[in-house]
C-alpha cells in the first residue's frame, strides 16, 4: 500500500498515527516494505506522520530489534521502554519554546498612531526588527516588556506563538571545562590510560576495584577525556538511591549540563532529559536501568557503575538486562564499556578470564585510608539481645567513643519475620501466598511483603487464644533495640518503609554526613556505593541468611552483600572493623571470604559452576506461568513441554515443569519450565521454533505466562 503525501517521507524510527479500532494511537516505523504477506484489503492507511527526522537512530532502532529478538519479546514492547510516556502519547520529539512576534495590525499601528507611550514604541521596534523573539531574548533588551506586550495581545498588536526547536548537535561544540581531581594511585593511573587509550573503539573494560579504590575517580578522568573529543557518556547506576550521589559528584568536577533518567522523575521532567541527551545539550547523561536506551548526539563512553546489581535486570514486561544491552550498544557505536565493581559477577569475571573484557585492577584503598578489619561472631557462644550479640554491644561502644559512626546491616525490613503462637503453632500465614506475614509493630500492621496484603496484628492467636509473640528481627526491631541500649544517640534507619517518597533518601543522607546521625540502621540500600566517611564500624547481623538459599546464585549474592556492605567501614583515615555475625563460622563461603576475599571465592565459585554447568558455563531460559488454578498451570507447561521437546535437540536439556519456590503467591499458583544449554545458538533456535506452537496453544488462554532469558532467578 504506497504512501500519498507528507507520508511518503517516513522513515524507519518515525512515529506515526495508526487506526486502531475506534481509537487512534502512536506507534514506530520499524521497517518500509513494498509488499506485505497480509491481504492488502485486511490494511490500514496511516493517518499522519509525526516526525519528519526519525525519533530513534538508526543504530538505536537497531538495537532495539536485536533485544526485542534475544529476549524474545514483542518488539512493540521493546519501543516502548526506549520512550517517554509523553512521547509515546504523541508529544514533540523536540522542545518547543514560546515566542511572540508583531502582526501586521501592529505594524500598521506602529506606522500610523502618532501618540504611542516610551514602552511601546520600544516593544514595537525591538519585534519589527526580527521575525520573533523569546522571552529571555526581550528580558535582556527590555527588562519591563510583559505587561506592555500583554496590552499590544489584546489590540491584536502582537501574537504568542510556540516554535519547535530544530534538532541540533550540540556536544561536538561544547567547551567542557574539568576540575583537577585528587591525585592518581598507580593502579587508577593504568586504568585511565587503559581506558581513554580505548575511546573511539569497541572495548568491554571490567574494573575490579575494592569498595574506596577511587572507582569513581577513574570514570571522571575517562569521561573528561571523552568530552574533550566531544563526545558525550552514558553512566548507568543501579538504584535511584545512588541518583543524587552520582550527580553530585559530576556536576561538581564538570561545568556542563546533565540529564538524569530514573522512575523518579515526572513524565515532563523525564521528556525534558530525554530531550537533552538526544540533541547532546547534556555531555553526560546519568540513569538507572532504562537509560541504556536513551538517545546520545554522540556517544563516547559508557560506564555501568556496580555492574553485579541484580536492578540492571527487569524483572517484569519486557525482561532485558541493562548490562548486557550496555555491551550491545558500545558495540554499535564502536565505543568502550567499562563495567566496575568490587564484586563483580561471576559472568563478568569469567569473560575476563578468557580475554574477553580486559581486566583492570584497583587492589588498594585510595589514600591514606586501609582494609576493614573482618572477624566472625559466633552465634552459638554469645548471647544476643533481640538480634545483637554482646560482642557486636561492645565494639558499637567503642566505635561510638572515639567519635565514630556505626552502620548494622540486615537485609530483612519490618519488626520481625513472623508472629508465632507458643501455644499452638500458629504463624501468622498470608491468606493468598505460601508465606508468613511480616510484623510491623509500629503501625499495628502484619504485611506480606510478597503480595502487599495487609491485616491488623492480633492480641492473642486465632486459633488458640494464647498470647503471641515476634520471632526473628527486623530492621525496626533492630532500630528499637538500639534506642534501648544506646538511648542518647541518634539513630537513622534506611529500607523501602522510611525511604518511600522523593527526597526521604537525600534528608536520611544528610542526617548521616552531617555527623547528626551516629548509628545507620538499614537494608541493602545501605550496601550500594554510598560513602559515609566516618562508618568504621559495620556490624552484619544475620549472615546465614543467604547461607542456604535454593537459587544457585544465593552463595555469590551473599557474598557481593557482604563485602558491599563491609566496604562501608573506614573509608577515611580512620581504621575500619567488620564484624559478621554468625550460627555457622565454620561455613566454607565464610572462611573463603575472610581468608581470601572476594576474589578467592569467585575463583571457588567458578570452579563449582563449572562443575554444574550453571551459567556461565550454560545459557538458561525459564517459561513462567501463573493461574488461579495448579491444574491449569501444569497443563499449560506440560503443553508447552511437547511443544519445546518437538522443536528442540538433544543440545538444550528441557526440565519440568516444577512449581516456584513459593508456589502460591497473590492467590495464583506458579510453576516453570526451564531449559539449558551449553551454547547460545541452540536454546535461541529452539525458543524460535517453539514460542510460536506455545502461543496457539488452547492450555496458553487459561494462564498468564512469561519467558525470562539469560534469569537471574530459576526458582
Amino acid at each position: 500500500m504506497p504512501l500519498e503525501g507528507n507520508l511518503a517521507e517516513a522513515q524507519p524510527g518515525a512515529r506515526v498515527r495508526v487506526p486502531f479500532g475506534r481509537r487512534s494511537l502512536t506507534g514506530v516505523v520499524i521497517e518500509i516494505s513494498d509488499t506485505s504477506t497480509f491481504p492488502i484489503e485486511r490494511l490500514r492507511h496511516v493517518t499522519e506522520l509525526l516526525d519528519q527526522t526519525p525519533l530513534l537512530d538508526a543504530t538505536l532502532l537497531e538495537l532495539l530489534v536485536w533485544a526485542a529478538d534475544y529476549y524474545h519479546h514483542p518488539i512493540g514492547e521493546a519501543v516502548a521502554a526506549a520512550l517517554p510516556a509523553a512521547l509515546r502519547a504523541g508529544q514533540p520529539g523536540a522542545a518547543t519554546e514560546t515566542r511572540w512576534q508583531l502582526t501586521p495590525e501592529g505594524a500598521s499601528a506602529l506606522a500610523t498612531l502618532p501618540r504611542l507611550g516610551t514602552r511601546q514604541r520600544e516593544l514595537g521596534a525591538t519585534l519589527r526588527s526580527t521575525d520573533s523573539l523569546d522571552s529571555e531574548s526581550l528580558d535582556q533588551i527590555i527588562p519591563k516588556w510583559r505587561d506592555t506586550m500583554r496590552d499590544f495581545i489584546r489590540r491584536g498588536w502582537a501574537a504568542r506563538i510556540e516554535v519547535t526547536r530544530a534538532f541540533e548537535d550540540h556536544a561536538k561544540d561544547r567547551v567542557v571545562s574539568a576540575l583537577p581531581g585528587p591525585s592518581l594511585t598507580n593502579a587508577q593511573a593504568v586504568a585511565v590510560d587503559e581506558i581513554t587509550e580505548s575511546l573511539g573503539h569497541f572495548t568491554p573494560h571490567l574494573l575490579h576495584g575494592v569498595t574506596g579504590s577511587g572507582k569513581t575517580e577513574v570514570y571522571l578522568r575517562t569521561i573528561a577525556t571523552a568530552l574533550a573529543r566531544g563526545e558525550q557518556a552514558l553512566v548507568l547506576v543501579p538504584e535511584i538511591a545512588l541518583t543524587p550521589q552520582a550527580v553530585a559528584r559530576f556536576s561538581t568536577r564538570f561545568a556542563v549540563p546533565l540529564a538524569i533518567l530514573h522512575s523518579g522523575l515526572t513524565e515532563s521532567e523525564r521528556l525534558k532529559m530525554w530531550r537533552l541527551a538526544r540533541t547532546g545539550r547534556a555531555p553526560i547523561v546519568i540513569g538507572t536501568r532504562s537509560a541504556v536506551f536513551v538517545p546520545l548526539a554522540r556517544p563516547g563512553i559508557i560506564i555501568v557503575d556496580e555492574e553485579h546489581d541484580s536492578s540492571y535486570k527487569q524483572q517484569e514486561g519486557f525482561r532485558y538486562s541493562a548490562r548486557d544491552l550496555a555491551l550491545k550498544r558500545a558495540q554499535q557505536h564502536k565505543i568502550p564499556v567499562v563495567l566496575g565493581s568490587a564484586t563483580p559477577s561471576l559472568e563478568s569475571l569469567h569473560q575476563a578470564n578468557t580475554g574477553r573484557y580486559r581486566y583492570l585492577s584497583l587492589p588498594e584503598r585510595a589514600g591514606s585510608a586501609g582494609a576493614p578489619k573482618m572477624a566472625l561472631v559466633d552465634l552459638r557462644v554469645h548471647e544476643e539481645r533481640h538480634g545483637i550479640a554482646t560482642p557486636s554491644v561492645l565494639a558499637i561502644q567503642r566505635h561510638l567513643a572515639a567519635g565514630s559512626q556505626v552502620l548494622l546491616y540486615l537485609n530483612r525490613r519490618g519488626f520481625a519475620p513472623a508472629l508465632f503462637c507458643p501455644g499452638c503453632g500458629w504463624s501468622a500465614p498470608c491468606a493468598d501466598c505460601d508465606a508468613r506475614m511480616t510484623v510491623h509493630l509500629r503501625h499495628q500492621r502484619l504485611i506480606c511483603h510478597h503480595c502487599g496484603a495487609q491485616a491488623p496484628v492480633p492480641f492473642a492467636c486465632p486459633t488458640c487464644a494464647t498470647e503471641v509473640r515476634p520471632v526473628g528481627q527486623g530492621t525496626e526491631r533492630i532500630e528499637d533495640t538500639i534506642d534501648e541500649l544506646f538511648p542518647h544517640t541518634p539513630v537513622v534507619r534506611i529500607d523501602r518503609d522510611t525511604i518511600q517518597t522523593r527526597g526521604q533518601i537525600e534528608a536520611a543522607l544528610d542526617r548521616v554526613h552531617s555527623g547528626e546521625a551516629r548509628i545507620l540502621v538499614g537494608t541493602q540500600m545501605l550496601t550500594k556505593g554510598h560513602d559515609f566517611p566516618d562508618v568504621t564500624l559495620v556490624v552484619v547481623l544475620n549472615a546465614d541468611q543467604g547461607l542456604f538459599g535454593t537459587d544457585f546464585r544465593a552463595a555469590e549474592r551473599l557474598a557481593q552483600s557482604i563485602v558491599q556492605v563491609a566496604g562501608r567501614a573506614g573509608r577515611a583515615s580512620k581504621p575500619g572493623e567488620v564484624l559478621i555475625q554468625t550460627a555457622c563460622p565454620d561455613h566454607p563461603l565464610l572462611q573463603r571470604l575472610l581468608t581470601a576475599g572476594y576474589s578467592g571465592f569467585a575463583e571457588s565459585a567458578l570452579l563449582e559452576r563449572a562443575e554444574a554447568h550453571w551459567p556461565p558455563f550454560s545459557r538458561l531460559a525459564v517459561l513462567r506461568a501463573e493461574a488461579a488454578s495448579r491444574d491449569d498451570v501444569m497443563a499449560f507447561l506440560e503443553a508447552a513441554y511437547q511443544q519445546l521437546s518437538q522443536s528442540g535437540s538433544a543440545s538444550v536439556r528441557i526440565l519440568g515443569p516444577a512449581p516456584a519456590a513459593m508456589e502460591r503467591r497473590a492467590g495464583r499458583y506458579r510453576a516453570q519450565l526451564l531449559l539449558e544449554s551449553r551454547d547460545r545458538g541452540p536454546l535461541h533456535r529452539l525458543l524460535t521454533a517453539g514460542l510460536p506452537r506455545i502461543e496457539s496453544l488452547t492450555e496458553a488462554r487459561r494462564v498468564r505466562w512469561s519467558l525470562d532469558v539469560d534469569p537471574l532467578d530459576v526458582m
